[in-house]
């Protein structure tokens, strides 16, 4: 298959690890964008358990239910199975097999480099400084080469990640493309997604234990918004209130922004008090996620129909990985 004989509709490679349920800082960075390019591209979203293993190794059963965490997640948020591709990166042996190949032409050195590799081990400690970790961007490259994947989401920290991955399919292209271009050079599409912060104030993260869960229940969301913490110099109800440091006003403007003037204004002037603003944004975020609570628990009752959209994805990504793997294997006379 040629570069030219790509479907029009721009190819968009995107994928998450499968770490379990996802909050609302997933929703607004991510599953919000991933669901328009189901309606503009030819979107494949992939369940990362292969990359799940480079740290979470020692608890596989816990990667193996957050599969399906994840992916009730990823229904819920609007992301359609029917305009996409899910995929399981284990399911598709093709990826493993194609970086195998690609690191017969990497130097070490190329890897090493990579800035995440030295400050996640200094992060996470020792015990994640495997060979599988230290090839971690060249397994992000395959997921995103076999499908020649045109157009690839990125935060700024994931640049680096990905030009690597130009690298190497230049490197690969010149020696043994004999002029052709057998691999796409990804290119980024650099997503500003915006700060959400936690009930904490810090960045909201699973690991920080501050999130609001997707799959959270009202009472459950109403409080965790309760006990977010908001601007420390406003004790009383009339104190004026400085909205730009707090974190519940930065999620009014995700979740109901006309309605972020009215308590601009309001908390300036002292008119409205903490308790009353957090009880206000509990009941427009709660009914703001009923309807993905009401898909998430739809999909969660019929998880066989959940598996069955996975498997179909699954199938239909590898009959593309298959037709990219033979290309490379032309190219290399292994086949």
């Amino acid at each position: 298959m040629s570069v030219d004989s790509i479907t029009a509709r721009p190819r968009v490679m995107s994928g998450m690890r499968a770490s379990g349920q996802l909050h609302i800082g997933h929703y607004f960075g991510v599953l919000q964008a991933w669901a328009r390019y189901c309606e503009t591209g030819d979107a494949y979203f992939e369940i990362a358990d292969l990359h799940a293993y480079t740290t979470g190794f020692t608890d596989p059963a816990a990667i193996r239910r957050a599969r399906d965490e994840m992916v009730l997640d990823w229904l819920a948020a609007g992301v359609d199975p029917a305009s996409s591709t899910f995929y399981l990166q284990s399911g598709v042996p093709e990826i493993s097999e194609l970086q195998v190949l690609l690191g017969m032409i990497v130097p070490i050195s190329w890897l090493e480099r990579v800035p995440t590799f030295k400050s996640q081990i200094e992060a996470l400690g020792q015990e994640i400084a495997t060979y599988g970790f230290l090839g971690y961007p060249l397994l992000q490259l395959s997921d995103i080469a076999i499908f020649r994947g045109e157009h690839v989401p990125v935060g700024r920290d994931q640049v680096a990640h990905l030009e690597f991955g130009r690298e190497v399919v230049r490197r690969f292209n010149y020696l043994y493309g004999n002029g052709e271009q057998i691999l796409v050079e990804p290119q980024a599409v650099l997503t500003e997604a915006p700060e959400v912060p936690g009930i904490d104030g810090r960045k909201m993260s699973k690991s920080y234990d501050n999130a609001i869960y997707l799959s959270d229940d009202e009472a459950t969301t109403t409080a965790k918004v309760r006990s977010m913490i908001t601007d420390p110099q406003k004790i009383r109800r009339h104190d004026p209130g400085r909205p730009e440091i707090c974190p519940v006003f930065a999620l009014w403007k995700l979740v109901k922004p006309l309605h972020v003037p009215e308590v601009d204004r309001h908390c300036r002037s002292g008119a409205l008090g903490c308790v009353q603003d957090k009880g206000d944004f509990a009941e427009a975020l709660n009914a703001f996620l009923a309807p993905i609570r009401a898909r998430r628990a739809e999909y969660a009752a019929d998880m066989p129909q959940v598996r069955r959209i996975v498997d179909e994805g699954t199938a239909r990504a590898r009959e593309v990985a298959a037709e990219t793997l033979n290309d490379v294997k032309r190219a290399m006379n292994l086949i």
